[in-house]
């Protein structure tokens, strides 16, 4: 059953420094837990990518293509 004495707050409008200083703790926060990636996993990133950018670039070329060829 709901208690209309309780204490209750609205939502609490943040303020433009508010949101500023925040987002800077976060920022330092996710800084502090990232590390460098040692040469294997860069490797291993960049084949990763590299396979993206080219699946991505030749199913654009396919769609290019077939627009050609029916249009």
């Amino acid at each position: 059953m709901y208690n209309h004495k309780m204490d209750f707050q609205g939502p609490t409008e943040e303020t433009n420094t508010t949101k500023v200083r925040r987002f800077i703790k976060e920022t330092i926060r996710v800084l502090r837990i990232t590390k460098k990636p040692d040469q294997a996993e860069y490797k291993s990133l960049l084949k990763v990518t590299a396979i993206g950018v080219a699946i991505i670039g030749m199913l654009g070329f396919i769609i290019f293509l077939i627009k050609q060829l029916l249009f």
